[in-house]
């Protein structure tokens, strides 16, 4: 069994040795947002949404609850979860999209971004936990004195199961107060961000079995008591394990709630505007970076202006889909610039706003659609040109998250990202948990055997040469588009900050 906690839902998946999904079910968690461009989400909501979808999945795989082998899990990276000395909760999870800590992002970025790169591989933002936790010492100093243990989202999620407390080093790497080289928690990135260090976790590897399912959580969740639970990873390293992404130089696109792009390396790849990982294959690292607003955006629009009474969301995403279809590359010049939670890569700027550019009255709800695909894969073009820069140039990417079943979006990725899209058939996080419950317990020799005899491409999108060339030249008016409104997106988030 995996469980995954997404930006928008928690889902539950159980699969065989082979590989084969038997049963899943999903719920919708709510995120909240009290302020402009806060992002937060209650872990009691993830708790239940375990106790709603675990039998559920049970049921739909027509097995008891005492056939699971092992349990493991998947989450966003960077969710700070606190708890304070009685395990109580001290406030709601900050996410990974949240961009409260702009103010010391910059800060940190300006006085000690050489030394946090070279500590922590990776350079300071919002969505990194190192300036959240600042930002709460300055704004919040009654949570950080109660704070006792700091989890990170699944990590969490995975104690109210087995009552340990744990973290693997993906994670780790993902708060940036992690010394990479050392292979150990950093007092010199804890001082930056005035945090005790004496909060966070002990380290254990992804497939570590942590513990087992009490009895106290076996009668909540209706698992068995005793079943073996896994450690587990960050979504995104787990993605691109069960996506089959397991060699130096694979690609994988993700069109999930943020769209990424990250390429399977030896190495770590230290520079400002990319971002490293350990993959959750021993030894091997994944290069990523990506945009903020992917499938939220299109989510966004969806619920915004397609829905109507008595239609379903996936009725509306079916709509948006086939109105997307229906209009030719480019959307008659309307350019739609995908920034409504600030930004990630390139730009490293929270303050960025969306925008539509270029309408005129012909321009209807089927352009718009088509706008919204090609802007988001203009803004996975723009986090690719990243890559391209440092010469990790890909030729082929598997896709996951879930714009990938829109095999509308895959093309108009490939065309634009002049990249050959790979469909995996279970592009899931959870799947990867799963993979890794069963890596954990020796139903798999090792995690590279689990993912090449389950990780099978069932579709490919070729890029078009006329629509790869007609894209070139559009993207280059997007990128001035981007560039000459951004001293106006600035000034209007001033105004409303």
């Amino acid at each position: 069994m995996g469980i995954d906690i997404g930006a928008g839902s928690l889902k539950t998946m159980i699969i065989d040795s082979s590989g084969k999904v038997c049963g899943s079910a999903a719920v919708d968690i709510p995120t909240h947002s009290p302020k402009p461009r806060w992002s937060e989400q209650n872990p009691q909501d993830w708790w239940q949404a375990v106790c709603e979808t675990v039998p559920l999945a049970i049921a739909q795989a027509g097995i008891s609850a005492s056939d699971i082998a092992a349990i493991s899990f998947s989450a966003g990276a960077h969710t700070p979860v606190l708890e304070d000395a009685q395990g109580n909760l001290v406030r709601p999870a900050i996410l990974w999209n949240d961009q409260r800590s702009g103010e010391e992002s910059r800060e940190l970025q300006e006085k000690h971004g050489e030394r946090i790169l070279s500590l922590g591989m990776n350079r300071p933002a919002p969505t990194w936990t190192m300036p959240q936790f600042l930002w709460l010492v300055r704004n919040e100093p009654e949570a950080v004195k109660k704070t006792a243990r700091v989890y990170i989202a699944k990590d969490w999620l995975r104690s109210r199961l087995t009552g340990t407390w744990e973290t693997d080093r993906t994670e780790a790497v993902g708060t940036l107060l992690f010394d990479v080289a050392n292979d150990a928690w950093s007092q010199e990135l804890c001082d930056l961000a005035q945090w005790d260090v004496g909060t966070l976790p002990p380290l254990v590897t992804p497939t570590t079995v942590v513990g087992k399912v009490t009895a106290k959580a076996a009668r909540e969740s209706g698992l068995a008591e005793g079943t073996p639970v896994v450690c587990g990873t960050s979504d995104t390293s787990i993605e691109t394990f069960g996506a089959g992404s397991v060699t130096a130089g694979d690609g994988t696109i993700k069109l999930a709630t943020a769209g990424t792009v990250s390429v399977v390396s030896k190495k770590p790849h230290v520079h400002p505007t990319l971002i490293n990982y350990p993959l959750a294959i021993p030894g091997l690292w994944y290069v990523i970076t990506g945009t903020n607003s992917c499938a939220s955006a299109h989510r966004w629009f969806r619920d915004r202006f397609l829905m109507t009474a008595g239609m379903s969301g996936s009725e509306a995403f079916a709509e948006m889909d086939r109105l997307a279809a229906s209009i030719a590359p480019g959307a008659e010049g309307l350019l739609f610039h995908p920034y409504l939670q600030g930004e990630r890569a390139p730009y490293w700027d929270p303050m960025l706003r969306a925008d539509f550019v270029g309408m005129t009255f012909r321009h209807d709800k089927a352009h718009f659609s088509r706008a919204i695909y090609e802007g988001i894969a203009f803004s996975l073009r723009d986090v690719l040109d990243q890559f391209r820069a440092q010469d990790m140039d890909i030729k082929t990417a598997r896709i996951i998250g879930g714009g990938s079943k829109s095999a509308t979006w895959r093309q108009i990725v490939a065309d634009i990202l002049n990249v050959e899209i790979l469909l995996p058939e279970t592009t899931d996080a959870s799947f990867g948990a799963a993979l890794l419950a069963g890596v954990g317990i020796g139903v798999f020799s090792d995690e590279m055997s689990a993912a090449k005899s389950c990780a099978r491409i069932v579709g490919r999108s070729v890029p078009n040469p006329t629509a790869v060339e007609f894209y070139d030249k559009l993207f280059r008016i997007y990128k001035d588009a981007q560039a000459g409104l951004v001293q106006v997106n600035h000034a209007l988030s001033r105004m409303v900050g």
